[in-house]
Parts: structure tokens; C-alpha cells; sequence
């Protein structure tokens, strides 16, 4: 009794594949799924193509589809914001003081909007400040903003 692939196993090993993106989260793998589901719907209406062909089919299919991804769609999820630099995407905001800072602890700024993940960061300045002063930053000293007056 010898072994052949049906339409079913081909489905079966497309979903278990684009099921493990779930925890490699590469989403690389995923297109081997997807084509593996592909070639098992071919299979339905040409079941007679031979099993060679059925692995030629998939392998020509992935790479395609991988290329792809890595051609025209990965390049559209490129993340251009200033993540990561995180004094360029803070210095010159502006935000108001929520408390003081004194000599022994440091002041509370909050934005507007969330800037790096967070609309409240803790301030340091020369200047005089009161609550609900508008204040500019200047620089980034360990997690702690430096600000000045508006």
C-alpha cells in the first residue's frame, strides 16, 4: 500500500502552518501555509497530479509568495516614526506641569498626546514653575525631562 497525498493533508499542513505563526511571529512561515492550502485546493479538481508535481507546485508557490513579502509588502509595515530615538521625537514638545519640581524630588510633566509611550513624565528645571505653567522640553537626563518655561 503506498502513500499518497490528498487534497486534505495539503489543507491540514497549510493551517497547522499558519496556526505556528500564532508563536514564532515571524510571519514568514506563513506564506509556506497559505501555499500549502493553495496546492490543496488545486488538488480538488486535478487529483491526478502527481506528487512530484504537488511539491514542485508548493515549493514554486512559497518562494514566489515569500518574495513577495519580503519585495513589496514588508517594506509597507517599516515603522517610520521616531521610536527608538528618543531624544529627537521629545526635545520641543511642549506640555504642562502637573507638580513641581523641588530640590529633593522631581516635577510632573503631562502632554497632550502620549509621546513614547507615555503622557506623563517626570520634569527638572531652573526656572520657577507652578502648576498648569506651559513648558518646552530641552533634553532627556536618564528617564527624567528637562524643561523651561514658555
Amino acid at each position: 500500500m503506498e502513500f499518497e497525498l490528498q487534497y486534505w493533508h495539503w489543507i491540514t499542513f497549510g493551517i497547522i502552518l499558519m496556526l505556528s505563526e500564532i508563536y514564532l511571529a515571524t510571519f514568514f512561515i506563513f506564506w509556506f501555509g497559505a501555499t500549502a492550502v493553495v496546492v490543496g485546493l488545486i488538488l480538488l479538481p486535478f487529483p491526478q497530479l502527481p506528487q512530484a508535481g504537488q511539491l514542485v507546485l508548493w515549493a514554486a508557490l512559497s518562494s514566489l509568495l515569500a518574495w513577495s513579502w519580503f519585495k513589496y509588502l514588508k517594506p509597507l509595515s517599516i515603522d517610520r516614526t521616531k521610536a527608538g530615538l528618543s531624544r529627537e521625537a521629545i526635545v520641543g514638545e511642549t506640555g504642562q506641569v502637573l507638580r513641581i519640581p523641588n530640590g529633593e524630588s522631581r516635577g510632573k510633566l503631562r502632554f497632550p498626546a502620549p509621546i513614547l509611550g507615555s503622557d506623563e513624565w517626570e520634569i527638572m528645571s531652573t526656572d520657577s514653575l507652578a502648576v498648569g505653567d506651559r513648558v518646552s522640553v530641552e533634553d532627556i537626563l536618564g528617564n527624567s525631562l528637562i524643561v523651561r518655561k514658555i
